[in-house]
């Protein structure tokens, strides 16, 4: 079936008119950052093919931005980078990009639904959605936004960094991706606490690995 508008609705007949869906892209990969999207739908706005970003096809995705940023009544995206990821562990760094692309919607949200994360001390209420991304239509749409955006960020890095070839993998943690890494090293966007970069890292100071290694995640892909 995919996602409704249902929890919008809910949210409109208590009184709200400014209702964000809010996701992100990124928490699995071993290089470049996590990417937030928060998004406002017009009332029962309706958005063929709009789906969990994993569960469409890139080309889809693509489509379906242009069709997203056309049609919301606003859009921010945050980001936080591979060294705030690094400093903060992926959940925090996460919040933090979320944060950030609430700061950035105009107009302001006034009630906010978010696939699964919890987000503290906000100023309007908020609903975290197990499995959201499949469920509401503005957190989808939101899945959309933040998996181009990032997407498009990694295309760039490729540029910079050919060795790595994150045009094709995007920074996860694919066969050729962890080939590459051994064969090169970590490159600046390379986050050193995921367990993989750490693990040649410490390899290569000749010293065993630390804990923080465990924050990688690198099993998780396409998120």
């Amino acid at each position: 079936m995919g996602p409704t508008d249902e929890f919008e609705l809910e949210a409109r007949r208590r009184g709200y008119r400014l209702i964000a869906g809010l996701d992100e892209a990124g928490r699995g990969p071993l290089a470049g950052p996590v990417v937030a999207a928060a998004v406002i739908l017009p009332t029962r706005c309706r958005l063929a093919g709009v789906d969990d970003s994993k569960q469409v096809s890139e080309s889809a995705r693509v489509q379906l931005y242009e069709v997203i940023i056309r049609r919301a009544r606003a859009v921010g995206v945050g980001i936080a980078t591979e060294q705030e990821i690094d400093c903060l562990n992926i959940l925090e760094a996460t919040r933090l990009a979320m944060r950030r692309a609430l700061a950035s919607l105009t107009p302001s949200a006034d009630c906010l639904l978010i696939d699964a994360v919890i987000l503290s001390n906000l100023a309007i209420p908020s609903r975290p959605i197990i499995k959201g991304d499949t469920l509401s239509i503005s957190i989808a749409a939101a899945s959309i936004v933040a998996k181009v955006t990032r997407d498009r960020m990694m295309a760039v890095y490729h540029q910079t960094y050919p060795d790595y070839n994150f045009l094709s993998h995007k920074g996860y943690g694919t066969e050729e991706h962890l080939q590459r890494l051994a064969q090169y090293g970590p490159c600046a966007i390379h986050r050193r606490t995921f367990a993989p970069v750490a693990q040649l890292l410490d390899g290569r100071r000749g010293r065993r690995p630390s804990s923080r290694m465990d924050l990688g995640e690198s099993s998780r892909m396409n998120q």
